[in-house]
């Protein structure tokens, strides 16, 4: 995959304050000599602009046209308000250029209010884009794409920023895809490497 700038910012700044070694502990059960915290460069200003940018490029790029972003709370909830902004931000700069709304994916629906499983954009037949932060085992993608079809929402593509490459996670993904591409912007022996070489600095 073409390097852009936005990505190569976005995995330097992802490698220096998300990454660290060690002995941790994964949800998924297993366990890792190293953790990814995505959300320490998704919720840092520069971080989440890096983010909404590199993602709307790789949409470009692959010339997939979603009405919304969304994804499964709370990984993916500084994810969807980054490309949705920047989704502005780029059709303010070039005229004609779609927006792309987001929408959230609750864990379980309210029991209170609407009762809503889906907070924000909801549209029937509407294209949109499943995001997420870490792919390990898929399953909180998987979720956020099993909820968006369940609400009426055509699924187009999936992308997470980090894949971990490990326990059956891109398989699975592609499986609940099924049509719909899936992407990774990085895989964790890209910010592994890149967090290296700037220790090595």
């Amino acid at each position: 995959m073409l390097m852009t700038e936005y990505r190569d910012a976005l995995l330097k700044l992802l490698a220096r304050i998300s990454f660290k070694l060690g002995e941790f502990k994964l949800s998924s059960g297993g366990t890792s000599d190293y953790y990814i915290d995505c959300r320490l460069t998704t919720l840092h200003a520069e971080g989440g602009r890096l983010t909404g940018l590199a993602l709307l490029e790789l949409l470009r790029e692959h010339k997939i046209h979603p009405l919304a972003v969304g994804g499964l709370t709370l990984g993916a909830d500084p994810i969807v308000s980054n490309v949705a902004t920047a989704s502005a931000w780029y059709a303010q700069e070039h005229h004609g250029s779609a927006l792309v709304h987001g929408f959230i994916v609750r864990k379980a629906e309210k029991t209170h209010g609407t009762g809503r499983r889906i907070e924000g954009f909801l549209e029937k037949d509407a294209p949109v884009l499943i995001v997420d932060d870490v792919c390990t085992t898929g399953a909180s993608t998987i979720t956020a794409i099993e909820a968006a079809r369940e609400a009426g929402m055509k699924v187009v593509a999936v992308a997470c920023l980090v894949e971990r490459e490990e326990a059956g996670g891109r398989p699975a993904v592609e499986a609940a895809a099924k049509d719909a591409p899936f992407f990774s912007l990085f895989t964790a022996k890209d910010v592994r490497a890149a967090h290296v070489r700037q220790l090595a600095l």
